[in-house]
């Protein structure tokens, strides 16, 4: 078995297989993936996020970004400040309405890894994160 040529596509599968778990779940609070991971990467932020950091740690491009904000701005789930001098640049931060719900995001998010990872020993995680990380490394500069 060719372990090397599996690793790309088992990663990726496992990837998707654990956002899909992770959607079904939080499904009952109406938030497409889209709007979780939002909430969830601005969550971790006690400062908000400015919206170009938001869009490159979300992986997508500035313009869907917007659009997104505009409607979860509608939606009463962010708010939009102004960011230093320049009145173009903004930083998203969640509203009281979201940090109920991030809570909930980052409690259903705990439970799912805990129920994934079982039966995987301390030792086996801890090797497969430092794999990990050191192809992610080794991609970002390459």
């Amino acid at each position: 078995m060719d372990y090397a040529e599996q690793l790309g596509p088992t990663l990726a599968e496992t990837a998707r297989a654990w956002r899909f778990c992770l959607d079904r779940r939080l499904k009952p609070l109406g938030l497409s993936r889209a709007k979780w991971m939002v909430l969830a990467h601005l969550s971790k932020s006690s400062d908000g996020l400015v919206q170009k950091e938001l869009a490159c740690r979300l992986g997508i491009e500035g313009p869907t970004l917007v659009g997104l904000l505009d409607r979860m701005s509608h939606d009463g789930w962010i708010e939009r400040r102004p960011f230093g001098g320049d009145r173009r640049s903004k930083t998203v931060h969640l509203t009281d309405k979201a940090k109920s719900i991030a809570d909930d995001i980052h409690a259903t998010a705990a439970t799912l890894r805990q129920e994934l990872l079982e039966g995987i020993s301390e030792q086996d995680l801890e090797l497969c994160v430092r794999v990990l990380q050191r192809l992610k490394s080794k991609a970002e500069v390459l």
